[in-house]
């Protein structure tokens, strides 16, 4: 008995250090550079910010949205990581961004476009680069784009990245626009600040939606 219950204490206190490390290995490598933004204003969970101009690396994926953003992931993450012309590592930011794209992409068969659309999905590069600066990548699905200052008013929230978790939290930003006639275009902007083995309470996600 004495034996069953060391081991018992034994396995919780492993489950215990390896919850530790899943926890600060999230908050830990989610500490990287970020999007430069100032805060308008702000209701709870809800502001309106000015976002710096920025360059992104960007890919269009079709299919449901958790496949696209896992393989738009794969190719952006191949480009930093080497897959250019210069062999050139570039550091790594957050958040990933991913959109719906308002256009069908005529190349992605038309089975993955009824499940899913088709969805952009993108990386902000490091603020020390200019267009010019940035190696060429190898792929021709990854493009590097400027992006002007813009408006956005976004939600925060934290749990996992299913559209079960989201949906609540983009409708509600999407009340807030109706509610103060604040005129928006384009698709809602889902963006995630964490790697995937971070546990759900600490995850760092958003919902923004453009301001005209």
């Amino acid at each position: 008995m004495k034996a069953r219950h060391y081991v018992r204490r034994i396995a919780w206190a492993v489950l215990a250090c390896t919850i530790i490390l899943a926890a600060l290995s999230g908050t830990i490598m989610s500490q990287v550079a970020q999007p430069k933004f100032k805060t308008i204003s702000g209701q709870g969970r809800i502001e309106i910010r000015e976002y710096a101009p920025m360059i992104v690396a960007e890919v269009e994926v079709a299919g449901e949205r958790k496949q696209a953003i896992n393989d738009g992931f794969r190719l952006i993450a191949g480009y930093i990581f080497g897959g250019n012309v210069a062999a050139r590592k570039i550091a790594m930011t957050a958040p990933v961004i991913q959109q719906r794209s308002e256009r069908i992409a005529m190349t992605a068969p038309q089975t993955q476009q009824a499940a899913g659309g088709v969805w952009k999905v993108r990386f902000v590069m490091p603020e020390d680069y200019r267009l010019e600066t940035l190696p060429k990548p190898n792929s021709e699905r990854v493009k590097l784009l400027p992006v002007p200052s813009k408006r956005f008013v976004v939600i925060r929230f934290s749990g996992s990245q299913t559209d079960r978790n989201m949906r609540p939290h983009e409708q509600k930003l999407l009340d807030y626009v109706r509610e103060h006639n604040l005129p928006t275009v384009g698709e809602p902007i889902f963006a995630f600040y964490n790697p995937p083995w971070t546990l759900p309470f600490l995850k760092h996600n958003e919902v923004l939606l453009e301001l005209q």
